[in-house]
């Protein structure tokens, strides 16, 4: 290689190295310009943040004067539970406004779509409180409607007749109980391999004979009707809950056609769906059973029912529904038309069904528990007054 060649590559490499420095000196300019501008668009967006926070601060202080000063006039045709006559605003917003409230429905039908999940996942868990408490009010109402039931059948001199009914009727409703418990020991327990069913079942049956020799006993001696309507009701539950089994472990004796069993599938998801709305629906219409005062005087111009209690079980019955369509599992789908199936709805339909029964239970014997503490007490007081005499 001659000297020439070597200058030239000599000043090649020169060159190449000075533009090189060069674009890199270029780009730390830019860099650090770049940085400059960064930084003065977050100094001016902090400074705007002053404004927005006093701009925030001044309407909610004049939203706050507002509803100091006209909110009840605002809010209260809006607020059912004070309503207390026909006349008043809060019965035209509940009674009418149907365009306004169908609009309403749309949009709170649209809106969760856009929650984020955690939002979901705690109303989820909220849900589940408040199909608890709907269940709750459930239990009562149905308790409630069976002493009803029992009152209007009690015999009496002017009906004889109702007597007779009443006979016949509690006579019914023990066959259709003890008729419900072999079938489902026939159906669902027929193996020794399923002893989860053998005990729900069993305890189901001591359940019904507790209420039956409770009902029977002299001292609270509240006839066979009311037992056996309820009998019939915890035999349901305890059928329910059974049917709430995985598939898979179900115990059934019976195995249907695949386009048989689908139609029961889905008539049975049907009637589940009308008989839980159904009963959201006369649970609302009925709180005068959990009324404390039983001595209301009522007016003409009195509601009929409650409409904050009304639209309150309405909505712990949505929530009641939320569970039922995901099975009471936050974290996992169910299958098509499906409805209430999985272990976390068995337990608690089990749970639910001993609930009643205890309720039941402790509503026949609590007169004869009050009663003798009662005598109890006054006992103490006479011989407290006996031995101040001596």
């Amino acid at each position: 290689m001659s000297a020439s060649e070597v200058t030239a590559e000599a000043t090649v490499v020169h060159v190449n190295l000075r533009d090189t420095q060069s674009m890199l000196e270029e780009g730390v300019i830019a860099s650090l310009e770049l940085n400059k501008v960064d930084y003065a668009v977050e100094r001016n967006k902090s400074l705007r943040a002053r404004y927005y926070f006093g701009i925030i601060f001044l309407i909610m202080n004049l939203v706050a004067w507002f509803f100091r000063d006209y909110g009840q006039s605002v809010l209260l045709p809006f607020i059912h539970f004070k309503t207390r006559k026909l006349c008043e605003h809060q019965n035209l917003w509940h009674s009418g406004w149907w365009e306004v409230k169908s609009v309403l429905l749309l949009v709170s039908m649209a809106l969760p779509f856009f929650f984020p999940s955690e939002l979901v996942q705690i109303y989820g868990e909220i849900a589940r409180i408040g199909a608890g408490i709907f269940l709750l009010l459930q239990l009562v109402s149905v308790i409630h409607f069976i002493t009803w039931w029992n009152k209007y059948w009690t015999p009496d001199e002017e009906r004889k007749q109702r007597c007779s009914l009443g006979l016949f009727l509690s006579t019914m409703f023990y066959v259709a109980s003890i008729s419900g418990i072999v079938y489902l020991y026939t159906s669902y327990a027929s193996r020794t391999s399923c002893s989860l069913n053998i005990f729900f079942i069993t305890w189901t049956v001591i359940l019904l004979a507790a209420m039956m020799v409770i009902s029977l006993n002299s001292k609270v001696n509240r006839g066979l009707l009311s037992s056996g309507i309820m009998a019939s009701y915890v035999v349901f539950l305890c059928w329910n809950a059974i049917r709430s089994e995985p598939a898979t472990i179900r115990c059934e004796t019976k195995n249907q056609e695949k386009g048989n069993s689908s139609w029961i599938t889905i008539l049975g998801f049907l009637i589940a769906i009308f008989a839980i709305v159904m009963a959201a629906f006369s649970t609302g219409i009925d709180s005068k059973c959990f009324q404390f005062s039983k001595n209301k005087v009522e007016h003409e111009d009195d509601i009929p029912y409650s409409y904050g209690f009304f639209h309150m079980v309405f909505s712990l019955g949505a929530m009641y529904f939320a569970m039922l369509f995901i099975s009471w599992d936050l974290n996992s789908s169910a299958r098509k038309w499906s409805i209430d199936v999985g272990w976390i709805s068995t337990w608690v339909k089990v749970i639910n069904e001993w609930f009643a029964a205890t309720i039941y239970i402790w509503m026949l014997i609590s007169p004869v528990v009050r009663h003798n503490r009662v005598m109890d007490n006054d006992g103490t007081v006479q011989e407290t007054a006996d031995s101040v005499m001596a």
